[in-house]
């Protein structure tokens, strides 16, 4: 598996996916946003950033995609913790990504987020890196998704996760997760 930083927002990078295979397809076509992608026969998953509009030294991650025929392998942490890496070698102190379901969450905290105790946009939990890794805190955050309409296999998974321990940090992007992740 290849992972590859594409561009800085800076530098304009567009990149087209196919919007029957991908989540937020759209999205990656703008050129305000750093992209970085991960696959090894073609795109199989993509991640669009910029600094944040409020904190010059916060790289936000605006949009994470994986190909609908490669989710559940990993991807989607495994780019997370590359992005991370790329963003602290750039000089940023934080990363954050706001996640808007369970399963979103749960790959954000393999790649070393944290919850921030904090929602934004539409119906997104802040994640950070670095933070408070606690399993309350990490508690915290499923609550409030325990709080929505969720679908059946959400609510499955949440109940797997009550009173757990964070998931362990994958120790780096190129191996892939355990299945005990």
């Amino acid at each position: 598996m290849e992972f590859s930083l594409l561009g800085w927002a800076e530098d304009g990078h567009r990149l087209r996916l196919d919007h029957e295979r991908f989540a937020y397809a759209g999205k990656f076509v703008m050129t305000s946003t750093g992209k970085a992608v991960a696959g090894d026969d073609g795109v199989a998953a993509a991640a669009a950033f910029d600094a944040d509009r409020t904190d010059p030294d916060t790289l936000r991650v605006r949009y994470v995609t994986v190909r609908r025929d490669r989710q559940g392998e990993g991807l989607g942490p495994r780019l997370l913790r590359f992005v991370r890496e790329r963003a602290a070698e750039r000089g940023f102190d934080r990363v954050s990504i706001g996640v808007n379901n369970p399963f979103s969450y749960q790959a954000a905290y393999r790649a070393g987020f944290c919850f921030s105790g904090a929602e934004s946009g539409l119906a997104e939990l802040d994640l950070v890196w670095p933070g408070d890794r606690s399993a309350t805190r990490y508690q915290a955050g499923l609550d409030l998704f325990r709080e929505r309409d969720l679908s059946a296999e959400e609510e499955s998974f949440l109940a797997a996760k009550a009173d757990v321990d964070p998931p362990p940090v994958l120790d780096t992007w190129t191996d892939p997760p355990t299945s005990s992740e």
